[in-house]
């Protein structure tokens, strides 16, 4: 037992010994340390204040280092640098509502703002003298991050200024996109939504689309068919492709189509599929296509050419209808008693203080209309004065329509231009070009070189066989007593009072018209040859055209300036229709050169009877709407949205229209 005792004692004494050193080895240390010597000593006391913060600054930068890695130090430096050492305020203040304790009553920030005003301006008074607490050393920028803070701003400044360019210049498309918007005809937008609905479905009508690609491959199949002599499949091909185009007819939707067409469309595929097998050859296949298609090419020129001759005789021709309305007015005429031919107010045509107006046409219907829609227009009727002059064949019809119509109060009288005995071959030139033997070979001698193609086809119209287009160069001539007038062609629909024109100023000039220079090709160069030195010499190409249809005349200024002698030294120079094709608006550019003054557009707009394109607004604005062209009103070629405004002057209750079978 003894050993084991003294085993026990002696195991205590280490441990006793190890607890003493645990609590003498920090007095020691304490002890021994100089900061106890440094805070000792009071004469170095700034002294040793650096040395605590440039030791605690060493600590913490150490601690920093274990704790975080180089990247995250470099951020932190660069961050400093920029805007100072972190507060543990300024983050307090700036901390976003995210990060505040939920359940506190109020942050710092908030605290901040609720304070005093005096609290502020105290604040602000402390961020002059430094933004630091006391006991940190103050922060200064040195020049290069002065330096760099003044280009961070400039770029910033910089940058806004083009931000704000940028608005602009997106404010500015905006703006005109909105104004052009405005611009665009509501109609054109609704074609273009129409179209797009018609095109948005891809299988509208795509059963006629398959029937025509059946037909046209069971062609090229036939004819390969016969000629490697595959007489049966021939047969069968040539029996379904019979029955294929019966079925289709006409048919341009599926609509039109039957339903029993279907099993025709299934037993021409199985045709199809059979010839396939048996004939397909590519290069045979090719070449029957191309060859088809060089046919189809030429069989539509073909009809374009078709289509512009028959054009172009519908224009020449006149409706049974009118012709029917011109014998049975004629035959009426002749029927009355002379004193019973005789209009109203004869004393009003050589009035010149009233409204006077040049009407010739061959055609009644047209020129009721021009009469009527002038009448139905006019503030004051009773001042009008209407001049008409046909020729000897409608000359009793457009007496009669007129005495069975007349227009209201005001004067109407009807001449005959071949009773104007002074107006024959020895005084006008085309009257004696008319007569000569190379005219008349150019309009009548089909067979004559000069008379092939459809460039010259509309230069063939009988109209310039009539002096009744050439009479618009002889005005004073017709009417001497007059001092101006208004010469309407009879295609045309007046739509407002047309007194205002007799006031406008010519400014000396003869003729006062609308120019139609809009585009290039209503220029002299489009209807004179310039090749010819004489025009080269006299004219310029770039000279703006106007039109004829409705014209005011000077008859005064006419007299002197010798217009008709003018047009007689144009018309003799062009016996060989070298300067100019047949027709009245190159004579009459060349004639009144220099001498016509432009009026409004508003006055009269034309293309109504060849422009499809007419902006309607124009045309509701417009004194005086111009169906020039071939496409005539009172024709069946004529355009469908133009028409109206055309028929709204015709009586088609009137008797003789019912009679003859003309309806709107």
């Amino acid at each position: 037992m003894a050993p084991n005792n003294n085993r026990t004692k002696g195991s205590h004494f280490p441990l006793l010994a190890f607890l003493l050193l645990c609590l003498l080895a920090p007095l020691l240390f304490f002890r021994a340390s100089p900061l106890h010597t440094f805070h000792d000593q009071g004469g170095n006391s700034d002294f040793t204040s650096r040395k605590v913060a440039s030791f605690r600054e060493s600590q913490s930068l150490q601690d920093l280092e274990s704790l975080f890695s180089k990247e995250v130090l470099d951020v932190i430096v660069s961050n400093t640098n920029d805007v100072g050492p972190f507060s543990l305020e300024s983050f307090r203040k700036n901390l976003s509502a995210s990060w505040r304790v939920v359940g506190s009553k109020a942050s710092n920030a908030t605290n901040q703002v609720n304070e005093p005003a005096n609290n502020v301006e105290q604040e602000k008074q402390n961020g002059k003298e430094g933004r630091f607490s006391v006991g940190y050393a103050q922060w200064t920028d040195t020049p290069a991050q002065l330096s760099r803070r003044q280009l961070i701003e400039k770029r910033k400044e910089k940058r806004a200024a083009e931000l704000i360019r940028e608005d602009e210049a997106i404010v500015k498309l905006e703006n005109s996109a909105i104004e052009h918007s405005k611009s665009v005809d509501s109609a054109v937008l609704g074609k273009y939504n129409i179209w797009r609905k018609e095109n948005e479905n891809e299988n509208a009508d795509s059963t006629v689309r398959l029937m025509r690609d059946q037909i046209i491959m069971a062609k090229v199949y036939l004819s390969i068919a016969k000629m490697k002599g595959s007489l049966q499949l021939y047969q069968e091909l040539e029996s379904q492709l019979k029955g294929s185009q019966r079925a289709l007819g006409e048919a341009t939707s599926d609509a039109e189509l039957k339903p029993s067409d279907h099993e025709n469309i299934k037993t021409m595929g199985h045709v199809l599929s059979k010839a396939k097998e048996q004939l397909y050859d590519c290069k045979l296949v090719t070449g029957k296509l191309r060859a088809m298609l060089q046919t189809a090419d030429e069989r539509v020129r073909s009809l374009r050419k078709q289509s512009t001759f028959l054009s172009q005789l519908a224009a020449k021709t006149i409706p049974n209808g009118i012709h029917c309305l011109s014998m049975r007015l004629t035959i009426d005429y002749f029927l009355l008693p002379l004193e019973q031919r005789k209009f109203p107010r004869s004393e009003n045509l050589e009035n010149p203080t009233l409204y006077h107006y040049a009407l010739f046409s061959d055609n009644v219907l047209a020129a009721s209309v021009v009469v009527n829609s002038t009448i139905v227009n006019a503030k004051d009727p009773s001042k009008h004065v209407f001049h008409l002059v046909t020729d000897k064949l409608n000359f009793g019809a457009m007496n009669m329509w007129f005495l069975l119509n007349p227009p209201g109060k005001a004067t109407i009288n009807v001449e005959n231009v071949d009773e104007f005995k002074w107006l024959n071959s020895s005084y006008c030139p085309v009257l004696r070009q008319l007569e000569s033997a190379t005219m008349k070979e150019y309009y009548f001698k089909a067979g004559h070189p000069t008379t092939t193609g459809a460039s010259n086809l509309k230069y063939r119209n009988p109209k310039y066989l009539s002096m009744l287009n050439h009479l618009r160069f002889y005005l004073p001539q017709v009417y001497p007593k007059l001092d101006k007038i208004l010469f309407l062609d009879d295609d045309i629909v007046v739509q407002k009072d047309l007194t205002g024109l007799w006031a406008v100023n010519l400014n000396g000039n003869v003729n006062g018209a609308v120019e139609t220079c809009g585009e290039s090709f209503h220029r002299f160069d489009k209807y004179l040859n310039f090749s010819n030195p004489l025009i080269a010499k006299n004219f310029d190409p770039n000279a703006c055209g106007w039109a004829y249809g409705m014209n005011m005349f000077d008859l005064k200024v006419w007299k002197k300036k010798d217009i008709t002698g003018i047009y007689h030294k144009w018309q003799n120079l062009n016996e060989d229709r070298v300067l100019w094709k047949l027709g009245t608006l190159p004579p009459g550019l060349m004639t009144f050169y220099g001498l016509t003054h432009p009026l409004n557009k508003s006055w009269h707009v034309l293309g109504l009877g060849y422009n499809p394109s007419v902006d309607r607004s124009e045309i509701d604005n417009a004194a005086v709407v111009h169906y020039n062209g071939n496409m005539k009103p009172w024709l069946e070629i004529a355009m469908t949205k133009y028409r109206s405004y055309w028929t709204k002057y015709v009586k088609f209750s009137h008797p003789y229209l019912q009679n003859c079978r003309l309806h709107e």
